[in-house]
């Protein structure tokens, strides 16, 4: 690779502009003839990445910001990294959206378009507001949570909020960055996501898990609920009256080899879950579990009803108060 090539990819990310390359003294059919020979990738059109370093990255996360960047770098107009992009650049654990796009704030009046994979939002920002981040101006991260409520409603705002307070974001920051939306399209959704907002929700699966059961009206809902006797102490991940929700992801059970977490036999695993469970609800306490697919919106109304029925059940047998377990309830800090 020419030295002038290997340093644009250096300062960039690993991205070089078929322009640059082109300074660097390279011809089109010679950096046509990488991308055919599979030594490097067309990330965006005109933008590239060896795919040694393509090969490397994840499809959730690594990829996206990789695309965001490529997207950045290739534009003339000014413009700063936003939303679901600033996220990524800012390592803001978020819901994915669909489709995919590249998200940018441009300077002027509100509005947007979408060009190319390529969402153009244009709303004011201060200049307060900006980091730089390798190298590309991108808006912080309270700006970027309130955005994503706005842009893609309470369940995508709520976990990136989340995210935002779990990263050290204060609440005054969000109230902040929304105080200015006066009259911004959507802007009662971004409010309702801050003051919903809880840095306890270990990741966005508890931030969905949280938001269902505030759906369903029936109390003051606790993340994070802890017990302890003694000799053992779990965590619960939302707890209404006596009746815990737990959200069971598949990487826990699937070993690391096939792109779990597990370092020891899912059988085993399953065994000290169900014990688990059982310590748990020695306690007279109910529960209800739910996965990934039930969180999904397709799937949320029937959830909601089933977890709302277990609920009932739970309270019917042993009321809502737990002033008994006072002895053994522990609080997240």
């Amino acid at each position: 690779m020419r030295p002038r090539v290997a340093a644009f990819m250096a300062s960039q990310n690993g991205l070089v502009l078929r322009r640059q390359a082109r300074q660097a003294g390279m011809t089109s059919d010679a950096i046509d003839r990488l991308v055919a020979g599979g030594e490097w990738v067309a990330v965006r059109r005109g933008v590239y990445a060896t795919a040694v370093l393509w090969e490397s990255l994840d499809v959730h996360v690594g990829r996206p910001l990789l695309r965001a960047r490529a997207a950045s770098r290739n534009m003339l107009v000014p413009h700063v990294m936003s939303h679901d992009s600033a996220a990524l650049a800012h390592g803001l654990p978020i819901l994915a959206a669909a489709p995919e796009l590249v998200h940018i704030t441009r300077f002027g009046v509100v509005g947007s378009r979408t060009k190319h994979g390529v969402k153009h939002h244009r709303a004011p920002h201060r200049p307060e507001q900006l980091v730089e981040i390798d190298g590309i101006w991108t808006l912080d991260r309270a700006r970027t949570a309130v955005d994503i409520a706005r842009e893609h409603g309470l369940r995508h705002g709520l976990a990136a909020c989340d995210s935002a307070l779990r990263l050290g974001v204060s609440r005054a920051d969000l109230w902040e960055a929304v105080a200015p939306m006066t009259c911004w399209p959507y802007v009662t959704v971004a409010r309702e996501a801050v003051e919903l907002a809880d840095h306890r929700a270990d990741n966005v699966a508890e931030s969905l898990t949280r938001l269902l059961v505030l759906e369903l009206g029936v109390g003051p809902v606790e993340p994070q609920f802890g017990l302890r006797d003694g000799s053992r102490v779990a965590w619960c991940d939302v707890r209404v009256g006596r009746h815990v929700v737990e959200f069971d992801g598949r990487l826990k059970y699937r070993p690391a080899t096939q792109g779990g977490v597990a370092t020891v036999d899912p059988e085993l695993i399953r065994w000290r879950e169900k014990r688990r469970q059982d310590w748990i609800c020695g306690f007279q306490l109910g529960m209800s579990r739910i996965t990934w697919a039930d969180v999904q919106p397709h799937r949320w109304e029937a959830t909601k009803r089933r977890v709302l029925r277990e609920y009932d059940a739970t309270r019917a047998r042993y009321g809502t108060s737990i002033a008994d377990l006072a002895p053994y309830v522990i609080s997240a800090a």
